[in-house]
């Protein structure tokens, strides 16, 4: 029942971003003349998107929409934050009520071909986990066997849940939920014996317990979740932009520009890629509808993919988690920043 709930609701969205794309709608011209960038995130989920205890949106995902607006306005704050749930999320991107989503959701080939979204880049690649009381004494996910276990409906956790336990040939009980909150909420006060979703996710809600040392995430990962942001299928120059946003981020890491040195670099760089990403030489701006120095307002506003990370969700975070698929290509990882030439 499910997942025939499940499909009728891909095709009620497949049919309102049909609707959606037959008006032909320029966004980023349509971002400039509004004066800001609306952008769909998480609810609260720390490292990636939440609000601070003074009201400030952060993380991860936070930053890949600074990072457009600032290479549309040379200005991070030039942005509508707009909370979506788990059953909102992909909506408000078809009907144009947010210009970009950046929150946590993956990649896959249905999402992709029939509900009329665009997924420019994967900015984390990530993997679904399980986490349980320590109390439990299970170490592995084969030992939750006959396991009752919380997930959210309407997501491809569901089912990657189903189809890990019967490739495996193990039992459980599904205790599902309309929001991810409302699942977490349930797993830590008893209701199920674990709670899956994104490795990452299962971090950023750990830290929400009262009693987070109480609590452990299973080592293994049964999926690939590539997540990234996701914008309304037919306008492939702001497609573009929220791509080249990222590599920016990306390039920018692997080339040694930061933060802190980008002024000087700019000034005084004779890097032929370096001048490139800073916008001194070529005019590869103009392509995107941008000013050449596009890269540069990203560089200064929101640093280089490695100081976004590691200020988020990585070592300089609570959530310290290692770069792992997340590092550059030339580290081992699948972070791969694709040449501005």
């Amino acid at each position: 029942m499910k997942k025939t709930i499940a499909a009728a609701l891909i095709g009620l969205a497949g049919l309102v971003a049909g609707a959606a794309q037959a008006q032909t709608v320029n966004v980023l011209d349509r971002i400039k003349q509004r004066g800001f960038l609306t952008c769909g995130v998480h609810t609260g989920l720390p490292g990636f998107g939440y609000q601070n205890d003074q009201g400030q949106w952060l993380g991860l995902d936070v930053d890949l929409c600074r990072a457009v607006a600032a290479a549309i306005f040379d200005d991070p704050t030039k942005i509508r934050f707009v909370q979506t749930t788990t059953p909102t999320r992909f909506i408000v991107v078809q009907t144009g009520d947010v210009d970009m989503l950046s929150r946590n959701a993956t990649y896959t080939m249905s999402r992709d071909t029939g509900m009329g979204m665009a997924w420019p880049v994967i900015n984390f690649f990530d993997g679904q986990g399980f986490i349980v009381r320590k109390s439990l004494g299970v170490t592995s996910v084969k030992g939750l066997n006959g396991a009752t276990i919380c997930v959210t409906q309407g997501t491809t956790t569901e089912l990657n849940l189903a189809d890990y336990f019967r490739a495996n040939n193990l039992k459980y009980e599904v205790v599902s939920f309309k929001t991810n909150e409302e699942g977490v909420k349930a797993f830590e006060a008893g209701r199920c014996d674990s709670f899956t979703t994104d490795s990452s996710g299962l971090a950023a809600e750990r830290l929400k317990f009262a009693n987070p040392n109480d609590f452990v995430i299973l080592p293994e990962l049964i999926s690939r979740e590539p997540l990234g942001p996701a914008v309304r299928r037919g306008d492939e120059n702001f497609t573009a932009v929220v791509r080249w946003a990222h590599y920016a981020m990306l390039n920018a890491e692997d080339m040694g520009v930061t933060r802190a040195n980008v002024d000087q670099l700019k000034a005084s760089s004779t890097s032929p890629e370096i001048r490139r990403l800073l916008g001194l030489d070529g005019k590869f701006g103009e392509a995107l509808g941008l000013p050449n120095d596009w890269a540069y307002r990203i560089i200064k506003h929101v640093g280089n993919y490695g100081e976004a990370f590691d200020r988020n969700v990585g070592a300089g975070s609570r959530l310290g988690l290692p770069r792992g698929l997340n590092a550059l290509w030339s580290q081992g990882g699948q972070q791969y920043p694709y040449p501005i030439r």
